[in-house]
């Protein structure tokens, strides 16, 4: 078979092997990268084919697509692969939950499965997709001390306002209690 037409600019040349060469794209990307290299190179269908374990119309596909999309060709289209067989309003529901803890609660914890009525796995993919970690989630308890607002700017003005040659000292009235 004839060589496949494929010419690249240095830029291109460099960024396939780099691909080749990377530890952090999909192997398959590394792969295709490889084709348009060999096939760059003067390589034909059938020697890439048995150097690379493709077959001649994958070869044939992917050296179309390069010339086509260029290296962006080489990337899986957007939208591929399996689709997410929960409904859109349970994603939603769970992305809107997990911010808002149920009372008595500090924090979701995979609980969250079961008060939407699905299985905890799902509801972990959607956390880590969405890289929310609610066992990390910090709370703090609001004070309904009427003269909360009075104390606080009291201490806020020994910080912004030091007295001069005087020691200030504080001391928690209920220690082990989050204030």
């Amino acid at each position: 078979m004839s060589a496949l037409d494929i010419t690249l600019s240095p830029e291109e040349t460099n960024e396939l092997k780099r691909r080749i060469r990377s530890a952090t794209i999909p192997q398959r990307e590394g792969r295709r990268a490889r084709i348009i290299l060999l096939a760059a190179e003067g390589g034909t269908r059938d020697n890439i084919a048995r150097l690379t374990g493709f077959s001649c119309p994958t070869i044939t596909h992917w050296c179309q697509r390069f010339q086509v999309h260029r290296l962006d060709g080489l990337v899986d289209k957007p939208g591929r692969g399996r689709k997410s067989s929960l409904p859109a309003e349970t994603v939603r529901g769970v992305l809107e939950q997990v911010t808002r803890p149920r009372s008595g609660e500090p924090r979701w914890s995979c609980r969250m499965a079961r008060a939407a009525g699905i299985s905890s796995t799902p509801v972990h993919e959607l956390w880590a997709v969405n890289d929310l970690k609610p066992h990390l989630t910090r709370t703090f308890k609001l004070i309904n001390d009427p003269q909360f607002e009075e104390k606080f700017w009291d201490v806020i003005g020994l910080y912004l306002a030091p007295p001069d040659k005087a020691l200030v000292l504080c001391r928690d009235e209920k220690s082990q209690v989050q204030a």
